[in-house]
């Protein structure tokens, strides 16, 4: 923020979480700028076009009629409730939403800038569904400007300045789905046509697959290649048989891009693990999300920190031996499983009305092609190398969003607290921003 400058005179706030303010400020609460009011159940206003029904993640569906029609910032009161959403339009919003009506004088995008601010932490519940008060949210204390001449160009700078901000995210946003279809498309070619372009090929006998090369070996179902295990015993385990010592439980939430945090996972006694080798990890094991939101969900068990065993929903992929060598090379198999077809092949063949899931045994008659072993290994090291080029790349992507995201937060921060002074500020004679280009990468 060092380009603006701050106000002539600070005071102290006599506000925690304020601290110094500008002399000319003054104190209020969230009830003196806007009424909060309950949202309600859609269900009963439900339909297939009207008015956006919001939630805190944005519309998710429609109603036949309004609740409230003039702009609004609504406000989680169940749930999600650190994300505060602007809203234009005629809407109806859910029972773990508040919305506002605003006083006379208060200009909903402002008021959207400074809930931004709200330290949600202070006065949330504690619990697995976190919850904010009507009477918390209408007693938290903001610093605000005296004049609306002044709110309104805080809120003038702050939509020009954001959205540059916004345009430059966008752009990083582009690149990294890019580097994340070039990483697929890299995978899928290796694993399914193989790494010499001059191979003579042939039809794998598979639909999905078309053709392969010539001297891979014919479709084979998953059964025949590979054990497959779930967690079948030990299904009374509970949270309270949780140790801070022993060997770990790994479920699908304790992995992200493929890796396993040890650190979040849980632990149980020796005696708890021993009771089923089924389930209990090695190196080269490769964990699918077998049901739930997210099924397909994978990870690689490339190193273990101690023991370590499968809790529910995830099945345990181990090749199967063909005298004294492995049916298949584990890394290859791993990247094979995040083609976008095995994904898809996962996805279309769950079953159940209300929680998704596929069998074991579907999975099992599911056929591959698979080349030669040694094939096998040195695709998965060309892989390695060229996926670790790409990711190095996403990183360097997610980081600069990263960085952006934080600087938009900093700057409304700055703005609505009087940190930096902006009443000079002029807007530039354009105020088109520009639209986020085709990126490349």
């Amino acid at each position: 923020m060092a380009k603006y400058k701050a106000y002539p005179e600070y005071k102290d706030s006599g506000v925690e979480w304020l601290g110094l303010v500008p002399k000319s400020w003054t104190i209020c609460r969230l009830k003196n700028l806007a009424a909060i009011k309950n949202g309600q159940d859609y269900k009963s206003v439900q339909s297939d076009a009207g008015y956006p029904v919001i939630g805190s993640g944005g519309q998710f569906t429609f109603a036949s009629k309004f609740m409230y029609d003039k702009p609004s910032v609504l406000l989680g009161r169940k749930g999600t409730i650190d994300k505060p959403l602007y809203i234009n339009e005629p809407f109806w919003t859910v029972d773990t939403m508040y919305y506002t009506e605003l006083n006379k004088g208060v200009d909903a995008k402002y008021l959207h800038y400074l809930s931004l601010t709200i330290q949600f932490s202070r006065y949330s519940t504690n619990t697995a569904l976190p919850s904010m008060t009507q009477e918390h949210l209408s007693n938290y204390k903001f610093s605000v400007p005296k004049t609306e001449s002044e709110r309104k160009k805080i809120t003038d700078f702050l939509d020009l300045e954001t959205a540059k901000i916004d345009n430059l995210i966008a752009k990083q946003q582009q690149l990294i789905e890019l580097l994340k279809e070039k990483r697929q498309a890299v995978i899928s070619h290796a694993v399914i046509k193989g790494l010499n372009p001059d191979v003579p090929m042939k039809d794998s006998g598979v639909e999905w697959l078309g053709e392969v090369p010539k001297h891979w070996r014919r479709a084979t179902p998953i059964k025949y290649l590979s054990s497959l295990k779930g967690r079948l015993g030990w299904q009374g385990l509970k949270a309270d048989e949780y140790r801070d010592e022993g060997p770990y439980v790994v479920s699908s939430a304790h992995f992200n891009n493929h890796e396993i945090d040890w650190d979040s996972c849980p632990r149980v006694s020796l005696e708890r693990y021993k009771l089923d080798s089924n389930i209990q990890l090695d190196v080269g094991d490769i964990l699918l999300m077998k049901d739930g939101a997210a099924m397909g969900k994978l990870s690689y068990v490339e190193y273990l920190p101690g023991d370590a065993c499968l809790n529910s929903h995830l099945l345990l992929f181990r090749p199967l031996m063909n005298g004294d060598k492995k049916t298949y090379d584990t890394k290859f198999m791993f990247y094979l499983m995040q083609t976008n077809h095995f994904q898809s092949f996962i996805k279309n063949n769950g079953t159940g009305s209300t929680f998704l899931g596929i069998s074991q045994q579907a999975i099992g008659n599911h056929s591959l092609c698979l080349p030669p072993f040694d094939e096998q290994k040195d695709i998965s090291d060309y892989l390695d190398d060229e996926l670790s080029k790409i990711v190095r790349l996403e990183t360097m992507q997610l980081e600069m969003k990263n960085l952006l995201t934080e600087r938009r937060t900093a700057l409304i921060s700055a703005a609505v607290t009087g940190k930096i002074d902006v009443r000079d500020w002029v807007a530039p004679d354009s105020q088109a921003v520009e639209e986020p280009k085709e990126a490349t990468a």
